[in-house]
């Protein structure tokens, strides 16, 4: 085993999964993969069943019944490697917006540069998005903004999905403290490791909107984000973020 994994959460991604898995197997720097199913009807996890007979010890599949939610499925995803032993667990979205040769300069930058968490961003020296309606770029851009004047955090991407973590952080993280299930899971990890003192450094990274398949954003994620953050900001100046129990 090694000791990186990539989570890739999956609704309907059959027009890219093959494609993105066989692309982080062929980087030089070796990742385990898993993905988390949210009973597609495309057939996507039994395209992912079908490649696990190629990459036996290397793919993993987690099949769950229903759309339950990025933030659940994430949460599954890390309950599950923390039974293993992989030091460093990433977040992908398995469409190709996330550049999987970036998945080596976030590993580098937990492994060599001090980062508790690695975040791929946006943001983080301007504007790299590609190919998205210019409404939503603005949109995405100044919630960045809002979380940061809200919470404080001096992270200008901390809606992004692109990250690294290191086991210890997600170790010390009360996992069943995490509330949100949408767009504002991100922003809530990030708060939340940035609350209990972890250190957050930015990657920048250049985000291409999907070539294929549908995007799963809709105005009820981007809701929750807007409200979520005052209520992570409210329950942190009123003591709510818990530490993990053993």
């Amino acid at each position: 085993m090694c000791d990186s994994i990539v989570i890739i959460p999956t609704y309907n991604e059959i027009e890219n999964i093959e494609a993105i898995i066989k692309t982080v197997f062929s980087l030089p720097k070796k990742f385990d993969i898993l993905i988390i199913d949210d009973g597609s009807p495309d057939g996507t996890a039994d395209v992912v069943k079908r490649l696990q007979q190629e990459f036996a010890d290397r793919l993993f599949l987690i099949e769950r019944s229903g759309k339950l939610g990025l933030g659940t499925a994430y949460i599954a995803g890390f309950r599950w490697t923390l039974e293993r032993s992989y030091e460093y667990i990433f977040e992908m979205d398995a469409d190709f917006s996330h550049n999987p040769d970036d998945l080596e300069k976030l590993y580098e930058a937990c492994d060599s540069n001090g980062a508790d968490i690695a975040v791929g961003s946006r943001y983080y020296s301007g504007v790299n998005v590609v190919n998205w309606p210019m409404g939503r770029v603005l949109m995405s851009y100044f919630a960045s903004k809002y979380v940061r004047f809200i919470t404080g955090m001096k992270v200008h991407d901390a809606t992004a999905g692109f990250v690294c973590y290191k086991r210890k952080v997600l170790e010390t993280i009360d996992l069943d403290d995490i509330r949100f299930k949408g767009y504002a899971f991100q922003v809530e990890m990030k708060y939340t490791a940035y609350c209990l003192g972890f250190n957050i450094k930015e990657v920048s990274i250049v985000f291409i909107n999907r070539m294929l398949g549908t995007s799963k954003m809709n105005s009820g994620i981007f809701a929750e984000g807007v409200f979520g953050v005052l209520t992570m900001r409210m329950r942190r100046l009123f003591g709510g973020i818990k530490k993990r129990t053993v």
